[in-house]
């Protein structure tokens, strides 16, 4: 079954880290135009950080300096590292990414979300 499969969430100290990662599993060549979105308790889904498809990245402005986006194309993962944590980045962080199969072909995938949660 062809999937984005998340991991890395928890719960931080403020001023902490955490990485993220997001893969793409089943019988897939490869992932383009990488993302994550986040969405806070109450609140609707935003925009975090993404890889274009010129290969360069984009970040939400209020999280430029603290997050990193990174992909490791041998295995099919787009990481999100998360520096100085703060309470409110606490929620739900999903990937989206295209994933190629076997003809090259890009399908749409969303991962099934993982939880991040920052204590003061």
């Amino acid at each position: 079954q062809v999937r984005l499969v998340e991991s890395g969430g928890g719960l931080v100290q403020a001023g902490e880290s955490l990485r993220l990662s997001c893969t793409g599993s089943g019988n897939i060549l490869g992932i383009n135009n990488p993302a994550w979105y986040r969405q806070a308790p109450g609140k609707q889904r935003e925009f975090v950080a993404a890889i274009l498809h010129d290969g360069s990245t984009k970040y939400a402005d209020s999280l430029k300096g603290r997050f990193t986006i990174y992909t490791d194309s041998a295995k099919s993962t787009v990481y999100l590292q998360m520096n100085a944590l703060k309470p409110e980045d606490t929620g739900i962080y999903s990937c989206n990414a295209g994933l190629y199969d076997s003809n090259w072909h890009s399908l749409n995938y969303w991962g099934q979300g993982t939880q991040v949660t920052v204590s003061s």
